[in-house]
């Protein structure tokens, strides 16, 4: 199969409603000019494309419009975001990027003979080991080996499944390959790590990218919750991980981390920019949905309708707190007691929606439970269909600074800035 290759450094750039390409895509041009070079990746998952009523047809028209429109000479892509078996298949005529996800097989069993084989394998692994990069040595059993195999075997092997299932269709086209391990239960240590790499290898697998799961909270649209030195101390140890890989099991000399709900994460983007520079790895930061909020905020800011329809989408993820929540359990942390409450939020002003939702720490007015609650809530303007679309297209100047401050000033800049 052909493989495309994905550039050193990388960004995922969500877009529910598909409008904000041109604007996405003004931050990696200005980037660019100041030598950020990093690729942008349009992605959006099965989920949103049901909720928003939309085909992975529309990502790829909206990245190849932007693209043209912009002048953008740069490589890019279209990511199948959290593809399974089930869901592969509509996304195949229009994506180079598939982010496999086999989280449902993560702790699945596979069959004794293909366990006590992948052990037999990885025997010379055997004893104590030192991972180039980590101050530290392993001792590894045959029991850790077939622990690591008991756990994430079958998820690597279903990996495989999906990787040459989309291989027989796009034939020559070539794409990039993503393996998520992130929706864990627990952060996978560096033999983990190791191990997993090595099953992709003999599944052969192409894999450019891969997502651990890392100590702490990654909820969405909010920063970072956790203890940094751990973070910092797991990141580096898995670019040593990665880079020992590569060398050991014959994987992509590209393959790079990948960070799952990286959008908004201000506390650990100086650790991870110290990181790249002290490797020189590469990196893909895959954002979520914060491009909708910040045409919500572009919208407020805006007055008259535009704040009108904020206070309207406010009110009714409000009223739908329990729906809303249900799919992202997981990945939010609303302490409810302290929302406000509709009332009090349709009495506010531009500037007081704005200072509430925008992602600004510093500012006593930030509140990270509604923000979180109304990141969940463009179900509500999708919803509102047309009217909502009408309403981003006439506020268009007001929502696409916002968009592109968003990404160039909160994102690219502080990871990847020299």
């Amino acid at each position: 199969m052909s493989e495309l290759v994905l550039s050193k450094y990388s960004m995922g750039i969500g877009d529910r409603f598909g409008q904000q390409g041109e604007a996405q895509l003004a931050a990696f041009v200005e980037a660019a000019k100041s030598g950020i070079i990093v690729s942008p990746v349009w992605n959006k998952s099965n989920r949103e494309h049901q909720i928003v009523h939309t085909e992975p047809s529309s990502v790829r028209a909206e990245a190849d419009s932007a693209v043209k429109a912009v002048g953008f000479s740069g490589p890019y892509h279209v990511d199948a975001d959290h593809i399974s078996i089930k869901t592969v298949d509509r996304f195949l005529a229009w994506s180079d990027f598939f982010t496999l996800d086999v989280a449902d097989y993560v702790g699945q069993r596979a069959s004794d003979d293909e366990i006590e084989s992948f052990v037999d394998s990885m025997s010379r692994f055997i004893g104590t080991i030192r991972i180039p990069g980590i101050d530290r040595e392993f001792n590894v059993t045959r029991e850790d080996l077939r622990r690591t195999a008991e756990k994430y075997l079958l998820a690597v092997r279903e990996a495989g499944n999906l990787y040459r299932h989309i291989g027989l269709a796009k034939g020559s086209e070539g794409f990039i390959t993503e393996v998520s391990m992130d929706e864990t239960d627990q952060p996978q240590s560096p033999l983990d790590l190791l191990f997993i790499l090595a099953a992709i290898a003999l599944h052969e697998i192409p894999a450019q990218t891969i997502a651990p799961k890392f100590t702490g909270r990654f909820n969405k649209g909010v920063d970072y919750v956790g203890e940094l030195q751990q973070f910092e101390k797991e990141f580096n140890e898995d670019l040593a991980v990665i880079a020992f890989a590569i060398g050991e099991f014959g994987l992509p000399g590209n393959l790079k981390l990948s960070v799952h709900s990286g959008s908004d994460k201000f506390s650990i983007y100086p650790v991870i920019r110290r990181a790249l520079a002290r490797t020189g790895a590469g990196l893909h930061l895959k954002t979520a949905g914060t491009t909708w909020l910040e045409e919500l905020i572009g919208l407020a800011e805006a007055g008259g309708e535009g704040l009108e329809i904020a206070h309207e989408i406010y009110a009714a993820a409000y009223q739908r707190f329990d729906e809303l929540c249900r799919p992202y359990a997981t990945v939010i942390d609303i302490d409810q007691a302290k929302l406000p409450t509709p009332a009090q939020v349709s009495s506010w002003s531009s500037e007081q929606y704005v200072r509430a939702l925008r992602h600004d720490r510093s500012c006593p007015q930030y509140d990270r439970n509604l923000r979180q609650l109304l990141h969940l809530g463009y179900k509500v303007a999708a919803e509102m269909g047309q009217r909502y679309l009408d309403a981003l297209a006439r506020h268009r100047e007001a929502v696409a600074r916002n968009v592109t401050y968003n990404i160039l000033e909160r994102h690219l800049r502080p990871i990847f800035g020299g």
